[in-house]
């Protein structure tokens, strides 16, 4: 009993710390912001790409926020940050416009957060 409420209060504490940045990052795909647009367009995927990602990143966030569906948005949190860093260690670099690899970090922070919630929660994947 006791180790169930830790589970949950740690998936809880992950859950929130993977939304709240894939939140945070939002505002500057969805405003054009000229860092996002320099990275999409480097990616050959401005603007479709930039605006893409972002609606699958708040689908993301909701379902971590939801707790019958924190692992399915851990899943695709994972797999939308392993596109992340796949772009950053293939194409951008870890370093992008001097952030001295910012970005790079907060990628791999939610994807660590997401695997987290993802092994805590992998009895409610429908598998």
């Amino acid at each position: 009993m006791i180790a169930c409420r830790l589970h949950r209060a740690a998936s809880w504490v992950f859950q929130a710390i993977a939304a709240a940045i894939l939140l945070q990052t939002l505002w500057f795909k969805f405003t054009g912001a000229p860092e996002s647009v320099e990275i999409f367009s480097k990616l050959g995927a401005e603007p479709w790409g930039r605006v893409a990602s972002g609606v699958l990143e708040l689908i993301a966030a909701g379902l971590l926020l939801h707790p019958r569906h924190a692992a399915i948005g851990g899943l695709l949190a994972m797999g939308l940050m392993s596109g992340a860093i796949g772009a950053h260690l293939l194409r951008l670099g870890i370093v992008v416009r001097d952030d001295g690899g910012l970005l790079f970090s907060l990628a791999v922070a939610v994807w660590g957060a997401s695997a987290c919630v993802v092994w805590i929660r992998r009895s409610e994947i429908p598998v």
